[in-house]
């Protein structure tokens, strides 16, 4: 089994990458910007340059913003041009435990959360006030009643979380800011209609999603990986699979940040993080291809100026790219 993990950074090789490097069965590719040093390089790490990513993807390279987030999406054709199976998506501040990447179960019997609309997946391991990035402002107060269900499922994409300094948005930061070890609970997944925000800082991928991977570029950086996980849920569940939340495999040390702008950029996404989900669902035809339906989905979200056109522009170079029906 062919399994890929994908960081992007523009700084010298941190601690996570010097780690990840060093995980058996797993290759690690780092994508590199501008920004990034012209002499990076670590063992056993594939490094894209900015000069390699023109040469290997000239179409879609040329199509993506430079210094952007967006530029991970080389990484991940990168991956599935040599025949990757899995992909994991991450960063350079997310350091890996020792059971980082093992035992990983995509099918079999599973707890399932099955209220419908949006769920917070961290409450099911901590006690904590706290929240993803991307949830709705106006659920946070919210106690829903859990409903838990053991059941049959087929899961596409695992979200592991993070322990320490999570995936949090920028008000929590502001307001609580607190540290957080997440409880060793057993995984849970998210049943058809029940929703949670996902991000690129500890997950996983299956080879029948891999279209989803995709990162529209001309977004907000801290907007861009919370939209990619709200389009692709909606679209998971008609493909038959769906999204799990496992115990965290990490711990973030974070890159310095300025809260206050953080809380700027992600503007975008306290506004429009319920409309994405309606638009999506929307959009969605039934007998369409998951890569159809893709199209389907952002040229509503065009419509509606969520993304621009660039972004359209971006996605079918990308679709175009990945050859997904030869996957």
């Amino acid at each position: 089994m062919r399994k890929f993990i994908i960081i992007t950074s523009i700084f010298p090789p941190t601690e996570a990458v010097k780690k990840f490097a060093k995980i058996s069965e797993w290759q690690l590719i780092v994508v590199g910007d501008k920004k990034t040093s012209l002499n990076w390089k670590l063992k056993n790490v594939i490094y894209l340059s900015p000069d390699k990513q023109l040469k290997l993807f000239p179409k879609i390279a040329k199509s993506l913003p430079w210094n952007s987030y967006s530029r991970k999406n080389l990484g991940y054709l990168y991956a599935i041009k040599q025949g990757a199976q899995i992909i994991a998506d991450t960063d350079d501040d997310n350091i890996p435990y020792k059971n980082w990447g093992k035992n990983l179960t995509f099918e079999g019997q599973f707890d399932t959360v099955d209220n419908k609309g949006f769920v917070n997946a961290y409450k099911y391991f901590t006690n904590e006030f706290i929240w993803p990035r991307g949830y709705p402002l106006d659920k946070i107060l919210e106690n829903t009643e859990r409903k838990i269900v053991h059941k049959k499922q087929k899961v596409g994409v695992w979200q592991f979380l993070a322990d320490s300094d999570p995936d949090v948005d920028a008000i929590y930061r502001l307001t609580i800011n607190k540290m957080v070890k997440f409880m060793k609970n057993k995984p849970i997944v998210l049943e058809k209609n029940t929703i949670c925000p996902f991000n690129t800082q500890n997950t996983i991928f299956t080879k029948e999603l891999f279209p989803l991977l995709f990162l529209p570029p001309f977004v907000s950086i801290r907007f861009v990986d919370i939209l990619k996980g709200l389009v692709a849920q909606p679209l998971m569940w008609q493909s038959g699979f769906r999204l799990g939340f496992g115990r965290s495999t990490v711990i973030q040390r974070r890159n310095p940040h300025n809260f206050l702008k953080d809380f700027e950029l992600e503007i975008p996404m306290y506004l429009n993080s319920e409309k994405v989900v309606s638009i999506t669902d929307k959009a969605i035809k039934t007998k369409d291809t998951l890569t159809k339906n893709m199209m389907n989905v952002y040229t509503a979200l065009y419509r509606e100026q969520i993304v621009t056109k660039k972004v359209l522009t971006a996605l079918k170079l990308w679709l175009e790219a990945i050859e997904y029906e030869k996957i």
